[in-house]
């Protein structure tokens, strides 16, 4: 199946970088215009440049979606979508004694109250227009504990419970709802973690990072209308479990 997004228009947020900037190059190669999100506007301006460069329509919106107001103000400036892509996420691990209260508060304000605001602002005009697709990114740190992990799992395993509970909300509607949860990815943000990372990726099934591509195709698959039918998912993108003796 061809997939085409003429006609129609995405917000990705986080996309100037990483999983985020491969999601907005794969969704404006199928078609769409998209809305690039990002905090940095040189690289947003490079966001937009490697779009146009494959003959895409983008444009570039800064927020800081810590602040509420901002995270208001950026669903104003994007408009109407019929794509919406929670991408933007910060990661910070750290046990539970060492974690602060600015800390904590950062995590649920990006991952989980952010993606809330923007679904409350956006989808009731795609519910108006009988259509419209939402797609979280999640982690699979939301279903497998790590250590230092458990505020970013846990805003990840909420983001997860809030898709299924929209995708039931908006579903009947017109509106479809669903997640992926991105395994160990090589992206700009994992780099910081130094050459450990690579191991990380070692415990999969498939022996190996992700590439940010390969996560975006999975989110731009659930975005357009060859996943039709599929509502209130959760697609694990983590490279498989791995086999164990017995």
């Amino acid at each position: 199946m061809k997939i085409d997004l003429s006609g129609s228009s995405a917000l990705v947020t986080g996309a100037t970088a990483g999983i985020g900037r491969a999601t907005a190059l794969a969704l404006a190669e199928l078609g769409a215009r998209v809305v690039v999100h990002g905090r940095d506007p040189e690289r947003g301006a490079d966001t937009v440049a490697r779009i146009a460069a494959v003959g895409g329509r983008a444009r570039f919106v800064t927020a800081d979606l810590s602040d509420a107001d901002a995270v208001r103000g950026l669903a104003a400036d994007a408009g109407e979508v019929d794509i919406l892509v929670n991408n933007a996420a910060v990661f910070q691990f750290t046990t539970t004694p060492d974690t602060d209260t600015a800390t904590f508060d950062l995590h649920v304000e990006v991952n989980l109250r952010a993606p809330f605001l923007l679904v409350q602002a956006l989808v009731p005009a795609m519910v108006r227009r009988g259509r419209g697709a939402v797609v979280n990114v999640s982690s699979g740190a939301a279903t497998v504990p790590g250590p230092g992990g458990g505020v970013y799992g846990g805003t990840k395993a909420a983001l997860e419970l809030l898709t299924k509970s929209w995708a039931a909300e908006f579903g009947p509607r017109g509106v479809r709802v669903n997640a992926v949860a991105a395994g160990p990815t090589r992206t700009e943000g994992t780099a910081a973690f130094g050459a450990g990372f690579e191991e990380v990726g070692r415990f999969t099934a498939l022996g190996r990072l992700a590439e940010p591509e390969e996560i975006a195709a999975a989110v731009t698959f659930l975005a357009s209308p060859a996943a039709g039918y599929v509502n209130g998912a959760v697609l694990q993108a983590i490279g498989g479990m791995p086999a164990t003796g017995g």
